[in-house]
């Protein structure tokens, strides 16, 4: 992490900063949709505002410049750029340009997502993921915006945590679109993993100079008793079908048999030829960490989650496990022959954060960062090609199903009145990157 190549970012989502979702020609999304159905959204919380960063943009990126990172790692909005006819959306499209020319003035790497989860709801309502159409809807999407965008983007990523949109959007409900269906996970994530292969030569072609990826997230398992061998086997099944289910796909053309024992007969449609586009060779990998699971055997499902007392947690719940972090890495790369360069495209923690005399104390996030980036450090040291780590995230925003009272920002945001303040994490970031530039003495 001293080398001098190494990216420093942050990141955002466009759903979750952007707001103005019926500015300027955009289409409605699933998540529109989803949070405006009562009981979805904590506290009935929508993005229609969010960050309001459509009309902020110029100030949001000049703050982002005044942290002194090296990059950005932003996400397109595919109901903002493409409209109902399947032709660019000038309109949309000319924000983004807007976006990318002022952080490319600054000298900021523009790390640019094609899907962060906000579908266009007129493809779901023709099934959506479900629908293997809407994978060569994507492509045709990624060929468009790569085109329309050549030479604005450092690298392009297709897809943002598609194991989250599949298992959580289709099966266990609480992602939009909100379907529950045991069966649709498998097929929605090999849709979406189709769509992400699919889009690549199209991207290479119109945009050589851009290197091409996917964004995925990964979490270890832990069992609750390591003396149980029952457990121990729970926590494997756990990261099998977090890890292993995408990971195995992208880089071995295969799923994991272990997948489908957990869940006999969801096997989705794979038809000759899908795993040979899905696993083209990728110029990175995308890496999103949080947490630590623990895991109790369940003789019925192969595995549960419990939380035990006594371990530092997060706003979210989310126990604090920052050398689970460096052995995910060390085990990849030990897994994996073919692993591409890695970069850390979210790691972050959401706290209750309150400005007070002007400034936010959030000393939990400021350890928390220290610790990952130490371990992901360990994880260098240890050989793995780690190559730049983006900070979740830039803004406070809206935190998906938990609305706007889960905050991940380095910057505070006052939803009343959009004010961004730095909170000591953000100022210490930037101490930190200020020392880096400066270099040994």
């Amino acid at each position: 992490m001293s080398r001098p190549d190494f990216l420093w970012g942050v990141a955002t989502a466009a759903f979750q900063i952007e707001g103005a979702t019926q500015a300027d020609g955009r289409l409605p999304s699933i998540w529109d949709t989803y949070a405006a159905t009562p009981g979805n959204v904590l506290n009935g919380d929508t993005g229609d505002r969010a960050c309001e960063h459509y009309h902020r943009w110029a100030d949001d990126v000049d703050l982002i410049g005044s942290l002194g990172v090296d990059a950005y790692r932003l996400s397109i909005a595919w109901p903002r750029v493409i409209g109902l006819d399947g032709e660019l959306n000038s309109r949309g499209v000319d924000f983004y340009k807007r976006v990318l020319d002022r952080l490319a003035d600054k000298g900021i790497q523009r790390y640019a997502t094609l899907y962060h989860w906000d579908l266009p709801q007129h493809l779901e309502d023709r099934g959506g993921w479900l629908n293997r159409d809407t994978a060569y809807r994507f492509a045709d999407y990624a060929d468009k915006i790569s085109r329309a965008l050549e030479g604005r983007v450092t690298a392009w990523a297709t897809l943002n945590e598609p194991w989250c949109s599949a298992y959580l959007g289709y099966t266990h409900g609480r992602h939009a679109p909100g379907r529950r269906g045991p069966r649709y996970a498998a097929q929605a994530l090999h849709h979406l993993l189709l769509g992400h292969g699919l889009a690549q030569p199209a991207l290479q072609a119109n945009d050589a100079k851009a290197q091409r990826g996917i964004v995925v997230n990964i979490g270890r398992g832990a069992p609750e008793d390591p003396n149980s061998a029952a457990d121990r086997e729970a926590a494997r099944l756990f990261e099998v079908q977090l890890n292993d289910w995408v990971l195995d796909a992208l880089l071995k053309g295969e799923y994991p048999e272990d997948v489908f024992r957990l869940r006999p007969g969801t096997e989705p449609l794979v038809l000759e030829g899908d795993m040979d586009v899905i696993s083209r060779p990728l110029d990175f990998l995308g890496i999103n960490y949080y947490y630590r699971s623990t895991l109790r055997s369940d003789d019925g499902h192969g595995y549960v989650e419990v939380q035990p007392p006594g371990r530092e947690r997060t706003q979210m719940g989310w126990e604090v496990c920052p050398e689970a972090f460096t052995e995910l890495l060390v085990g990849f790369r030990e897994r994996y022959a073919n692993l591409p360069p890695i970069l850390i495209t979210e790691n972050g923690m959401a706290s209750a954060d309150l400005v007070v005399d002007g400034q936010v104390a959030d000393t939990q996030r400021c350890a928390y960062l220290q610790r990952h980036f130490a371990a992901v450090h360990a994880a260098i040291e240890a050989g793995v090609d780690v190559r730049g780590y983006f900070v979740w995230s830039l803004l406070d925003n809206f935190e998906w199903a938990y609305g706007y009272e889960r905050r991940f920002g380095l910057v505070h945001v006052d939803y009343d009145t959009q004010v961004r303040t730095l909170k000591h994490s953000a100022k210490g970031f930037q101490a930190f990157l200020a020392e880096r530039a400066r270099g040994p003495r």
